[in-house]
């Protein structure tokens, strides 16, 4: 009896980290990073967009806070933020966003209207964004 019951408090304690998706799948994650790189990606080609660098290292803490709190280790955090592989990944993602709203490379026009409707919404991308207009 006292076997069962310490196995079921292990299987019990155990249980969480076994259920977490790869951290790269994780929607909350995926979805916050997708947004910095379309807000990279729009600074880069547009010429009157900069990038808010102080609320993205911001942003990326609370971001790591949130994965640590879901119980990744933070070597999982660590080794996912500087993989290139991933980062490119999230370039060919957020090329592909910025594609479907219009923005093609070579046409900052288009990188541009797309940032101001991001700023007008208030969106994430908006956030990390400033025009200077």
């Amino acid at each position: 009896m006292l076997r069962t019951i310490t196995i079921a408090l292990t299987l019990a304690v155990t249980a969480p980290a076994y259920a977490l998706v790869p951290i790269n799948e994780e929607p909350v994650i995926h979805d916050k990073l997708l947004q910095g790189f379309i807000g990279d990606a729009i600074a880069d080609n547009c010429p009157t967009m900069e990038a808010r660098t102080l609320r993205a290292l911001g942003e990326l803490n609370n971001l790591r806070d949130y994965a640590l709190k879901q119980g990744y280790e933070a070597s999982v955090v660590r080794e996912f933020v500087t993989s290139k592989a991933e980062k490119k990944k999230f370039k060919a993602e957020a090329a592909e966003w910025l594609k479907a709203k219009g923005a093609e490379p070579g046409n900052p026009d288009a990188y541009c209207k797309i940032g101001e409707e991001e700023i007008a919404k208030n969106s994430l991308v908006g956030y990390l964004l400033r025009s200077k207009k």
